[in-house]
C-alpha cells in the first residue's frame, strides 16, 4: 500500500506573508537583452515547431488547442512524451514538469499501462457505448483507495464532472445556490467561469455567459471561514445553499494555499447549514497519495470530482463520486427515469480509458508513485529556496508534496484592493510569460512558468538537471 507525498506541510502564513511582499516589490525579471537571447534559441532550434505553429493557426483559433500551451514566441511542437522528458518536432528534449496538467504521476506513458491499453485494443474498439469489465474494475478500485466514493459516474473530463457534481447536490438538496472559493478553477461550464485565478475578480472572464448563469453562484476569500459562514447565512434566506466547493490544498492546486485545518472547518459549516461539500480533487486526486486529499486531510466530502487522473493522462477521463444517496441522481440507461440529474456522453467511461485509469492506478499503488514524486517535490522545491537567496530574488517557492510552486512575478497574487492593481497587471503577466519561455528554452516545461508537477520519473539526477536550468535564468535576472 502506498503512503502520501506531503512530507511537511508549507507554513501558510509564512508563504502568505512573502507572496505579500513579492507583489509590493519591483519586479525582477529578465531584461530586453536577455530576451532577445532567448528568442534567438528559438529561432535557431525550434523551426519545425515554428512552422507547425504557423500552420495551425490558419486552422485554430490562436493557433494552439490548450489552455496549458506555452505560446511565446510560439508552441512547441511536441512529438514524444516519456518518462520524464518532453521531445519536439526539432529533437529538442525537455523535462516535463506540465505531466499533461497533473494526472502522470508515474511518469508519461509508463510502458506497464501502455501494454495493457495496447492488449486491449487487439480485441476491443476504444469505444463501444455499452458496458465494459473495466467500468466496474475501475470504480471498485477507486472506492477501495477513497472509500467516501461510494458509487463513481465516469465522465469525459474535469470540467464534465464539476457540472454533474452541481447538479446532482441540486437535485438531492433542493437548493440552488452554490459557493466556491476565490481563485479556483473548477472548469469552463458556464456556472463556475466565476472568481478565477485572481479571488475577487467575480464574472471577469465570463465573456458569452449570460448573467442569469452566475445568478446563483458566489465566491469566498481563499481561507476566510468568516466570510463563508456569512455567504452561507445569506444564501439560507435565499433557499439556501447545495454545495460548497473546493480545491482542497487551496485555489489553483494551491496557488492561493490553504492551512491543514481549512477543509475540516469547511466541512462543519456544511453541515451547519445543510449544504454538500464537493471535494474538486482533479489534481489532488491519487498525487497526493492514493487516498486522495480526502485521505490525507482525513474529511469525508459528499462528492469528488476527478479528472484526468482515473484514466493515467488518457483522453476521455473525467468522473464524480460519493454517497450512495446522492449518485442515485446519475441511474443511467433506457430505462432510468423520474427525477434524476440528467449526464451523458458517448465517449465517457469507455474501454480504453477505464482499462487505462485502472491500470495506472495499480501501478501507482504497487510502485508507492505519490511518495516518490512527492520526494522529487521537496528535492526540487529545496533547490529552489536556495537559489532564490544565492540570487537575493523576491521569488516565492513551496510545495504540496508533488504540486511545487514557484512565484517569480506574483501575478495572480495582486489584490484588487490595490490601488496600482491594473497597472501591476499587465507587466507582471508578461513577466509569467517571459519566464516560461526562458524555463522552456534551457530545457524545462512548467506550467505557466509558475506551477510544476513532480512525478515518480524525476530521479535526483532529473531534479539536479533542472535546477541547473532554473540557475541559468535566476543568473540573467537583472539586479534590483
Amino acid at each position: 500500500m502506498s503512503s502520501y507525498g506531503i512530507s511537511r506541510y508549507p507554513d501558510v502564513k509564512a508563504v502568505e506573508a512573502r507572496l505579500e511582499t513579492l507583489t509590493h516589490t519591483p519586479i525582477r525579471t529578465l531584461g530586453a537583452d536577455r530576451l532577445a537571447e532567448y528568442h534567438a534559441w528559438y529561432e535557431q532550434r525550434t523551426p519545425a515547431s515554428k512552422q507547425a505553429a504557423a500552420e495551425a493557426e490558419a486552422v485554430i483559433p490562436g493557433g494552439v488547442q490548450h489552455n496549458l500551451a506555452l505560446n511565446d514566441p510560439w508552441p512547441l511542437s511536441v512529438v514524444r512524451a516519456e518518462g520524464a522528458y518532453l521531445h519536439d518536432a526539432d529533437g529538442n528534449r525537455y523535462i516535463d514538469f506540465l505531466q499533461a496538467g497533473g494526472p502522470t504521476v508515474l511518469g508519461s506513458n509508463p510502458p506497464a499501462v501502455r501494454a495493457k491499453v495496447l492488449e486491449l485494443l487487439e480485441h476491443c474498439g476504444p469505444v463501444t457505448g455499452m458496458l465494459h469489465p473495466a467500468e466496474t474494475r475501475l470504480a471498485k478500485l477507486i472506492h477501495d483507495f477513497m472509500p467516501a466514493v461510494h458509487k463513481f459516474r465516469m465522465l469525459g473530463s474535469g470540467t464534465e464532472a464539476v457540472m454533474a457534481a452541481i447538479r446532482a447536490a441540486r437535485a438531492h438538496t433542493g437548493k440552488a445556490h452554490i459557493i466556491k472559493v476565490g481563485g479556483a478553477y473548477h472548469g469552463w461550464s458556464d456556472q463556475v467561469v466565476y472568481g478565477l485565478r485572481i479571488p475577487g475578480t467575480g464574472s471577469l472572464e465570463a465573456a458569452g455567459i449570460p448573467k442569469t448563469a452566475l445568478a446563483n453562484t458566489a465566491e469566498t476569500a481563499p481561507g476566510d471561514l468568516e466570510a463563508l459562514r456569512a455567504r452561507l447565512a445569506a444564501n439560507a434566506a435565499e433557499g439556501g445553499t447545495a454545495a460548497v466547493i473546493v480545491e482542497p490544498v487551496g485555489p489553483e492546486s494551491g496557488t492561493h494555499p490553504v492551512t491543514r485545518e481549512f477543509n475540516a472547518q469547511v466541512r462543519e459549516l456544511c453541515d451547519e447549514f445543510g449544504t454538500l461539500l464537493i471535494f474538486d480533487e482533479v489534481v489532488t486526486g491519487f498525487r497526493l497519495g492514493m487516498g486522495g486529499a480526502q485521505g490525507y486531510y482525513e474529511v469525508t466530502p459528499d462528492l469528488t470530482v476527478f479528472g484526468k487522473c482515473v484514466a493515467g493522462g488518457y483522453p476521455g477521463a473525467g468522473g464524480v463520486g460519493g454517497r450512495e444517496e446522492v449518485m442515485a441522481a446519475f441511474a443511467g440507461g433506457l430505462t432510468a427515469a423520474g427525477q434524476r440529474a440528467l449526464t451523458g456522453g458517448t465517449l465517457s467511461a469507455n474501454p480504453l480509458s477505464c482499462t487505462a485509469g485502472y491500470h495506472t492506478l495499480l501501478e501507482m499503488d504497487r510502485l508507492d508513485a505519490p511518495a516518490k514524486a512527492g520526494a522529487a517535490g521537496d528535492r526540487l522545491r529545496e533547490g529552489l529556496d536556495a537559489l532564490i537567496a544565492r540570487y537575493e530574488l523576491p521569488y516565492v517557492t513551496y510545495n504540496f508534496g508533488s504540486i511545487v510552486h514557484l512565484h517569480t512575478s506574483g501575478v495572480l497574487h495582486l489584490s484588487l484592493n490595490d490601488p496600482e492593481f491594473f497597472d501591476k497587471l499587465g507587466p507582471r503577466k508578461d513577466m509569467l510569460e517571459h519566464m516560461s519561455m526562458a524555463f522552456a528554452a534551457e530545457g524545462v516545461i512548467t506550467l505557466a512558468g509558475s506551477r510544476i508537477y513532480t512525478s515518480m520519473a524525476d530521479t535526483d539526477d532529473v531534479v539536479d538537471e533542472a535546477l541547473a536550468a532554473f540557475e541559468r535564468v535566476f543568473a540573467k535576472i537583472q539586479p534590483a
